[in-house]
């Protein structure tokens, strides 16, 4: 599928995030040098300038923020504050490797399981998000020498963001593995790794680069959207403990969760389209919860919504 096809279907590889962060260094630079205020008064005419020239990413940022309301969320949030939010996640990527985060400002939360998982020298598959920063699990993995992470990305729409982020530390780049579709020798990859004790981290909220992905229909913040069942197909074969990863900025201070989805995973021929879509449902119910207590926090600046022309494993009845 080409680049300008997935632009028409809405698909999220097709995506350029690297425009709205093209100034982000400079900004940077700013922060470093007069501090965090200073970068927000710089900001805002940047975020106006692209708020003004992306009528699609405001179009359905404020589609996403009028459903948080819709579900008991906070109101009138506005598109403004919720590019801010995200431009505040790239400057905190870029402290993280750059050394200038204040790691003691992240709390955990739910880190028992996993801890248990280290010390038995099991691996796990984490099923994350883009809520929030997932590089603090990353800068967090290599303050702690037992904690491996291999996370699987599809980045050729963010090459550029990628490339700074390298620039300020190369370690960025080191547990990161492309992957734009699964084939039997990543699974075999992913299955050494996990048996070496392991963590694998799968994102569970955007579906596969295919012109067919296989979904599940699961309810999301008052309406029915398609999400992977990737992460569990995955997961049965990895035959591992099965995590969610949240992280958000709640104020000042930064949280990291972790929740077991499954303690293990199999799939059984005869329920198995059930069990997918029971297991999507699952991970849905709780983004929605999260994505409710930090509604500016999530990151999907397309139409999450739109149902792909695809094979699709509808969930059972909401009411189960």
């Amino acid at each position: 599928m080409t680049a300008s096809t997935d632009q028409q279907r809405g698909h999220w590889a097709g995506l350029n995030e690297v425009s709205f962060v093209a100034g982000m260094r400079v900004l940077f630079w700013i922060c470093r040098v007069f501090g965090r205020w200073p970068f927000r008064v710089v900001l805002y005419p940047v975020l106006a300038w692209y708020v003004l020239a992306k009528p699609r990413a405001r179009r359905v940022s404020r589609a996403y923020l009028c459903r948080i309301a819709a579900c008991g969320g906070p109101a009138r949030l506005g598109v403004m504050r919720h590019f801010a939010s995200f431009a505040e996640t790239i400057l905190d990527k870029m402290l993280l490797w750059g050394g200038l985060y204040d790691m003691r400002s992240v709390s955990l939360h739910g880190a028992d399981g996993v801890n248990r998982c280290l010390d038995e020298g099991r691996g796990a598959l984490l099923i994350c998000s883009h809520l929030g920063n997932l590089d603090l699990c990353r800068v967090l993995s290599q303050h702690n020498a037992r904690l491996k992470l291999t996370v699987l990305v599809h980045t050729r729409h963010a090459q550029a963001f990628n490339r700074m982020l390298a620039r300020l530390n190369p370690d960025s780049q080191l547990n990161l593995l492309q992957v734009t579709e699964m084939t039997p020798a990543t699974a075999m990859l992913l299955a050494e790794r996990v048996a070496q004790g392991e963590f694998v981290v799968i994102a569970g909220d955007r579906i596969p680069v295919s012109p067919q992905p296989r979904v599940a229909l699961a309810p999301f913040l008052g309406q029915t959207a398609a999400l992977p069942i990737g992460p569990y197909v995955l997961a049965s074969v990895l035959q591992c403990p099965v995590y969610m990863l949240f992280s958000m900025r709640i104020g000042r201070r930064s949280e990291v969760h972790f929740e077991l989805l499954r303690a293990s995973l199999h799939l059984p021929r005869k329920s198995r389209d059930a069990m997918l879509a029971e297991l999507a449902a699952d991970y849905a119910a709780r983004l929605q919860h999260h994505c409710l207590r930090a509604p500016l926090e999530w990151f999907n600046f397309y139409d999450f919504w739109q149902l792909p022309d695809t094979t699709r494993l509808d969930i059972p009845d909401a009411s189960r």
